[in-house]
């Protein structure tokens, strides 16, 4: 997928997505790109309901909590969404068209903080390429751009949404921490903390045992990473907002990234890369860190 002007890698604008699209529907060929649909919310059921009701032509809807995520191990171990292994990413990745020739848009209902995570885990297992679609469904469809309803994939191509794909899921091409690394990069690094700020300071804690955040961590909450219009804030704008916490290019400062469960922080792996700044993901993150009670735990700025 050549970019242009409207792109900025890694993302997709909806003009560029809506051009290609109606290109290859034009020309009668092959699928543009392989569009995943992955709307998910922390406190509620996954996206399916609001898959059926509209999504983009063609795409296919992905159960983040079921599809994107592994197994939590005894006591939660991995957190609440561990890596799945490259055996099942790899079967759910052609169960749903992915093909490591063809282009994969990924997209969720507005602001990309699931859609990170496809985009993310793809890039791990290998895939070389991948887009978030910036602004979500909701750009999509405030645009005017065509609507597909029901729970089956629909596009101008039949069959070809369904197409088994070919991906090969090879680990490893994105930079990952465990618990020891995270810690150890909170004093000698860069470790930023993708939760809310209530979150981060202990004062709320809605989903795991414990409140409170990595001794050493910064707060850098992933919402604020767009704007009113869910779409990525300017390039520049993001490199001084990185910059303010010491995350820049220059300085020589390893970074890494955290949230809950390793979902919100591939949004900010992604706002980072935007920046120009390569950072490590703990995948457990908060849900992981917190299965050992012998781990210390912040609270408070």
């Amino acid at each position: 997928m050549a970019p242009d002007q409207s792109d900025r890698a890694p993302l997709i604008s909806i003009e560029r997505l809506a051009g290609l699209l109606g290109a290859a529907a034009g020309a009668r060929g092959p699928a543009a790109a392989t569009l995943l649909d992955v709307r998910w919310s922390l406190s509620g059921p996954p996206g399916r309901e609001l898959y059926a009701v509209g999504h983009i032509p063609g795409a296919r809807f992905v159960d983040l909590d079921h599809q994107l995520a592994g197994r939590p191990g005894p006591n939660g171990e991995g957190g609440r969404h561990p890596l799945p292994s490259a055996d099942d990413f790899q079967a759910v990745m052609r169960s749903l068209g992915v093909s490591d020739d063809r282009p994969v848009v990924v997209y969720d209902a507005a602001d990309s903080t699931s859609a990170a995570r496809a985009w993310w885990l793809l890039r791990y297992f290998s895939h070389a390429d991948v887009r978030v679609l910036d602004g979500g469904y909701a750009a999509w469809a405030t645009a005017g751009l065509p609507i597909a309803t029901g729970d089956a994939p629909g596009g101008p191509e039949p069959g070809a949404a369904t197409a088994t794909g070919n991906f090969i899921a090879v680990p490893g091409a994105m930079p990952v921490a465990d618990a020891d690394a995270a810690a150890k990069l909170a004093v000698e690094g860069i470790l930023l903390d993708a939760r809310a700020a209530a979150r981060f300071r202990g004062e709320v804690e809605p989903i795991d045992p414990v409140a409170g955040h990595i001794p050493g961590a910064l707060s850098a909450p992933t919402r604020d990473n767009v704007g009113p219009d869910d779409r990525f804030l300017p390039t520049e704008i993001l490199r001084t907002r990185f910059a303010s916490l010491g995350a820049n290019c220059v300085n020589g400062r390893e970074v890494g990234v955290y949230c809950g469960s390793g979902v919100t922080a591939a949004h900010q792996v992604l706002a980072l890369e935007l920046a120009g700044i390569k950072a490590l993901l703990y995948p457990g993150s908060w849900s992981d860190w917190v299965t050992d009670p012998a781990r210390p735990v912040a609270t408070g700025e």
